[in-house]
């Protein structure tokens, strides 16, 4: 599984080859830096660990620190992606360049957090009658009975926290690569805040 940390930079529109004006989402590709390696001899499975944006050093710990190796500064975000279907080796930096050739590529990142919400906006409830007299317009309403059991079942939808949750969006179409300005432009919105951290890998259905 080909796959790398990337950061969502925004969203813009170009042209393709037919005129049509596409909505892309660009992503940033860091330098991807190869930490470690796991291998079916020693841990039981084959895996590439993957490592962006530098931290300093008064900010590392000596455990965290000991999973790099000196040649390497330690990294604030790391991944494991097992079966890499690329051959690489400790300390080599992975780029954009990896993704020439791919059509289409999964979009995994923690989508926007929107707070507690009510049922309406949450689970999109109809509510009740907006007219003179009514007592219930955006309530849940009933939520168990009055015999038994007596009590709420698990898993009724409520108002509640809403979004921030890990999220992945399949088969989206890749427009372009930009290897020299370590671009990706993907078509259509992908998961995710302005500069927040993405796991962007070859699609597994295409």
């Amino acid at each position: 599984m080909l796959g790398l940390l990337a950061k969502k930079v925004g969203m813009t529109q170009v042209f393709d080859d037919d005129g049509n004006l596409v909505p892309v989402t660009v992503i940033r590709i860091d330098p991807n830096v190869v930490i470690a390696q796991k291998t079916p001899e020693k841990d039981g499975y084959a895996a590439v660990v993957l490592g962006v944006d530098d931290l300093k050093k008064q900010r590392v710990s000596k455990p965290y620190g000991g999973q790099f190796p000196e040649s390497i500064s330690p990294k604030k975000r790391i991944r494991e992606f097992r079966d890499f279907e690329k051959e690489v080796s400790v300390g080599d930096s992975l780029g954009a360049e990896l993704f020439e050739g791919c059509r289409y590529v999964d979009v995994t990142g923690v989508s926007k957090g929107k707070g507690f919400q009510g049922v309406m906006k949450r689970w999109g409830f109809h509510g009740g009658r907006h007219t003179h007299g009514s007592k219930f317009h955006r309530e849940p309403g009933s939520t168990g009975q009055s015999t038994y059991p007596g009590r709420t079942f698990k898993n009724v939808k409520l108002p509640g926290r809403m979004g921030r949750e890990r999220t992945t969006v399949l088969s989206q179409r890749l427009i372009k690569v930009d290897t020299e300005k370590q671009l990706l432009l993907i078509r259509g919105a992908v998961p995710g805040v302005k500069q927040g951290l993405l796991l962007v890998r070859a699609a597994v259905k295409k």
